[in-house]
C-alpha cells in the first residue's frame, strides 16, 4: 500500500496548481509545483526499480509530510490547509504500516488486512476533505462574485446618478444661456431699431424745443412793445391771450425736453459703450453712488427718509471695469430701490420702515453685488419683462423704461456679467449683479 503516499502526494501537488490557476500566484509558484510533479514519479519509479517495498512505505509518508509541512508554512497556501490537514491520517498510518511491518513481522501478518484496511479508510477521508474544501471554495467563489457584482453595480449605479446630476446641471446652464442669448437678441434688434428712430425724431424735436423758446422770448417782446400801444379795454384781453400762450409754450418747452432726454436715453441705450476699462473699487464705487442716489431723492422730496445698510467684502479685488458704466448700473438700481420704498411707505401705515441693503461678496471668481429694498415688490406675471427697453411700472412721465434695459447692456454685454432678480410681491426685491474678476 506504499504507493498511495506517492499517489496522495501527486494529486495534492496537481489539486494545488489547479485551485492556483485563476490567481496571480499561479505564475509565482507554478515551475516549483510542476517540479514536485516530476520528482513524485521519478522517485516512485526509482524506489521501486532499486528499492525494497519496506524502505518505500517509508519514503511515501517522508516525501508527503515534507509537501504538506512546506505548504503549510507558505502564507499563500493559507486557503488550502484543511486540504493539506487531511492528509495527516493518510501518512500516519501508512508510517504506522510500514513501522509495525518492520519491527513485528508475526503482528503485521495476522493483523495486515485491518493495516491495510486503515490505510483506505485514510486515503478515502483525503477525497472526502477535497470534495468538502471543493464545495466551499466553489461558494467563497460565487459570493466572491456576489459581492464584486454587488460593488460593481453600486458603483454604477453612483456613476448614473452623478452623470443624471451633471446633465441637470448642463440643461439649466443652457435653459439660462438660451434665455440671455434671446433677450441679447431681442435688445440687440430693439438697439438698432432705437438708433434710428432716435436719430429721426432728434432733428424735428429741436426744431420744437427752439422754436418753443423762441416764441416765449417773442412773446415777452411783445408785452413790452405793441401791447403797451393798446387801448386798455383791449390791453386786458389780449393779456389774457398772452398769459395762456406763455403757459401752452411752457408745456411745450418741458415736454420738448422731456422728449429730448427720452431720446437720448435711446442713442445712449443704442450705442456701445466707448469708455476704457480699468481697475475700480467696486466697495467704493457702490457707497459713492448709495450716497447720491439718496440725496437725489432727498432733493426731489424733502420728506424722502430710508434706512441703508450696508456688507461690503472686507479686501475685495478691484475689478476691471468701466466706471462711469458700472456707475450708472448702480445709480438706476438704487433709484429704482428708492422708488419701490417710497411707494410702499405711502401705502403702509407708520410702522412701516424702508429699507435698502447693499452688500457685495466674492463669489466663485465672480464679484456679487446685491441691491435688496424691502418695498413694494415686483409681480410675478412681468420679471421678464422689466429689462426690456420701454417697459415702466412708474406711472406716465416718472419713468423711461430704459434704465434696467441700458444696466442689462452694461452687465451682460459690456463686462461678460448677468443680472439676477428675486422678488416677492409686496415683501421685497432684490438685484444680483455678478461680474467675473
Amino acid at each position: 500500500m506504499h504507493f498511495l503516499s506517492f499517489l496522495a502526494a501527486f494529486l495534492l501537488v496537481r489539486r494545488i496548481q489547479k485551485y492556483l490557476q485563476p490567481s496571480p500566484l499561479y505564475q509565482k509558484w507554478n515551475r516549483l509545483l510542476k517540479t514536485a510533479e516530476a520528482s513524485i514519479i521519478v522517485l516512485f519509479v526509482l524506489l521501486a526499480v532499486f528499492s525494497t517495498e519496506k524502505i518505500n512505505c517509508f519514503a511515501g509518508s517522508f516525501m508527503l509530510l515534507g509537501i504538506i509541512l512546506f505548504a503549510d508554512k507558505q502564507y499563500d497556501f493559507r486557503h488550502y490547509k484543511p486540504l493539506l490537514h487531511a492528509h495527516y491520517p493518510l501518512v500516519g498510518s501508512v508510517f504506522l504500516n510500514g513501522l509495525v511491518w518492520l519491527v513485528f513481522p508475526g503482528f503485521y501478518d495476522e493483523w495486515e488486512i485491518y493495516f491495510q484496511f486503515a490505510v483506505l479508510i485514510a486515503f478515502a477521508w483525503i477525497y472526502i476533505r477535497w470534495a468538502s474544501s471543493k464545495k466551499q471554495q466553489e461558494l467563497k467563489i460565487v459570493a466572491s462574485r456576489k459581492d464584486e457584482l454587488e460593488v460593481m453595480v453600486a458603483e454604477r449605479t453612483a456613476e448614473i446618478n452623478r452623470q443624471k446630476d451633471e446633465l441637470q446641471e448642463a440643461v439649466k446652464e443652457l435653459q439660462s444661456t438660451q434665455a440671455q442669448l434671446i433677450q441679447q437678441e431681442k435688445l440687440a434688434s430693439l438697439g438698432e431699431l432705437t438708433a434710428g428712430i432716435a436719430h429721426e425724431i432728434q432733428n424735428p424735436l429741436n426744431f420744437v424745443n427752439n422754436f418753443s423758446e423762441v416764441s416765449t422770448e417773442l412773446l415777452e417782446e411783445l408785452k413790452t412793445g405793441p401791447l403797451e400801444q393798446l387801448p386798455e379795454s383791449e390791453k386786458e384781453y389780449a393779456e389774457e391771450i398772452i398769459r395762456d400762450l406763455t403757459q401752452n409754450l411752457e408745456k411745450i418747452t418741458f415736454h420738448g425736453k422731456r422728449a429730448d432726454s427720452i431720446v437720448k436715453g435711446m442713442l445712449q441705450h443704442s450705442r456701445a459703450s466707448t469708455g476704457q476699462k480699468e481697475l475700480t473699487d467696486i466697495n467704493t464705487l457702490a457707497d459713492e453712488y448709495l450716497r447720491l442716489s439718496y440725496h437725489g431723492c432727498r432733493a426731489k422730496d424733502k420728506s424722502f427718509n430710508a434706512t441703508m445698510v450696508t456688507h461690503f467684502a472686507p479686501s475685495s479685488p478691484q475689478l476691471k471695469v468701466v466706471p462711469q458704466d458700472m456707475g450708472r448700473v448702480l445709480l438706476n438700481l438704487f433709484n429704482n430701490a428708492f422708488y419701490s420704498v417710497t411707494e410702499k411707505k405711502k401705502q403702509s401705515d407708520g410702522n412701516y420702515q424702508p429699507t435698502v441693503e447693499v452688500s457685495t461678496a466674492l463669489i466663485n471668481g465672480s464679484m456679487e453685488i446685491k441691491v435688496k429694498d424691502n418695498g413694494i415688490g415686483i409681480p410675478e406675471h412681468i420679471k421678464d419683462k422689466i429689462m426690456q427697453p420701454f417697459f415702466t411700472t412708474k406711472p406716465a412721465g416718472e419713468g423711461t423704461g430704459l434704465g434696467l434695459s441700458l444696466s442689462y447692456d452694461i452687465v451682460v454685454k459690456g463686462h461678460d456679467g448677468k443680472i439676477d432678480i428675486e422678488s416677492e410681491e409686496g415683501e421685497y426685491t432684490e438685484f444680483t449683479v455678478s461680474i467675473p474678476v
